[in-house]
């Protein structure tokens, strides 16, 4: 062990004479270590509610959208099979989107309706989500056309499997009065969940047939295709791929640049929580002064005896310097262990509840991400370090003859 850090150790320590210093340096590293928790805790929140919220809207919504500029898209089946031959392509499927009313004994609610063939069910990832029913029925039912509503939905309107739901939907049947709505009636088949309370709410299927018979299309057009890729993020490349394969009259559309508000906003929050959170890590630094500074007043005597032992200026501001680093060190690691611990807590057990109704999920979620754990680590380092060199330079200037006038 070298000299500095055989005396650095030493001050931190020994008994103070002067407790008062030993409860500042506590405080600094408490400090280092509840900012450095924060963080971790604050990322890994941001993190996880991120992801989990990308996870559950691609897991209804299309990875690439493909639609016509002339309104429905036609002779689908040929289309597809261009899609199809991408590689990078896992699936793809046409589907019917209507915005109408659905009522039952529970009420009037608005209602996002998909008209979907029951082959492409895995497309839309509808067995995935599905808690209760079956997919074939939305097409092979006896009586009436079998409707499959989110779980929130469903209890919205008070109903059961079985129950019957009445559609109002828009129709091209033009009357005397104008544009007639029409009403058709379906029987609940099956309750899907996706954890997201937008989705739960205000989602339906039923069949493509019904669909297009629901809004008066008399063609076989459908309002555009969903496609399904390997590599999410690699969507915006493969959207071009796949209009370059297509040409006119038809548009793609990809994730990222549909829901690019949202995720925008979410990266923009995490780094502005990081930002606040880390002056928390600063505060901790500049205690980390003061317990230096009074240190370097209460050792006056002691740094004058080292210099005129022979112990260079610079040695002097190294003690000071490893002083202050140790403490960082010190709050950085017990920092980690609280909050990874913490983090560890939330995402076993989900103690912390929130409302569905305002969240788009029920539970605060944590992802911890090792660059977020590895940068948090050198920044709260970093500051400790700084804060070291200030008294570590006044400990170096101080002269022997002047310390030891008095004592």
């Amino acid at each position: 062990m070298n000299f500095e850090l055989f005396v650095a150790q030493k001050y931190l320590l020994a008994r103070q004479k002067q407790t008062f210093i030993s409860v500042i340096t506590l405080i600094s590293i408490l400090g280092v270590a509840l900012g450095v928790a924060a963080l971790i805790i604050v990322l890994g929140v941001m993190n996880g509610f991120s992801q989990n919220l990308k996870d559950k809207i691609l897991g209804v919504n299309a990875h690439i959208l493909v639609g016509s500029y002339e309104g429905l898209v036609q002779e689908y089946p040929e289309l597809i099979k261009k899609i199809k031959s991408v590689s990078e392509v896992k699936g793809v499927a046409p589907f019917m989107y209507a915005e109408v009313m659905a009522s039952g004994p529970g009420g009037v609610k608005g209602l996002i309706l998909r008209g979907i063939r029951v082959q492409d069910a895995p497309v839309f990832e509808l067995p995935k989500i599905l808690i209760s029913g079956q997919i074939k029925r939305l097409e092979h039912n006896s009586s009436f056309p079998g409707i499959i509503l989110g779980k929130e939905l469903v209890s919205q309107l008070n109903l059961t499997l079985g129950s019957k739901v009445n559609i109002l939907a828009p129709s091209s049947k033009r009357t005397s009065a104008g544009f007639t709505p029409k009403v058709a009636t379906f029987e609940l088949v099956g309750i899907f969940k996706t954890g997201m309370y937008e989705y739960d709410s205000s989602l339906g299927y039923i069949s493509l047939e019904q669909a297009q018979k629901l809004l008066g299309i008399k063609s076989n057009g459908v309002s555009a295709l969903e496609i399904r890729v390997f590599d999410v993020y690699k969507a915006p490349e493969l959207a071009k791929k796949i209009l370059k394969q297509i040409g006119y009259p038809y548009y793609t559309r990809n994730w990222i640049e549909m829901n690019q508000n949202l995720f925008s906003a979410l990266k923009l929050e995490k780094t502005a929580m990081g930002v606040i959170l880390a002056m928390i890590v600063l505060v901790g630094s500049f205690s980390i002064v003061t317990t230096l500074i009074m240190l370097v007043m209460e050792k006056t005597k002691d740094i004058a005896v080292m210099i005129s032992m022979g112990a260079t200026p610079k040695r002097i501001k190294k003690i000071f310097m490893l002083q202050g680093t140790i403490i960082g060190f010190v709050g950085t690691f017990l920092g980690y262990i609280l909050g990874l611990g913490i983090c560890f807590l939330l995402k076993r057990y989900q103690f912390i509840k929130l409302p569905a109704d305002v969240y788009y999920l029920d539970h605060l979620p944590i992802l911890l991400k090792s660059t977020d754990l590895i940068l948090i680590g050198i920044v709260a380092i970093l500051l400790c370090f700084f804060a070291t060199l200030y008294p570590a330079k006044q400990a170096a200037k101080l002269e022997p003859a002047v310390a030891l006038r008095y004592e």
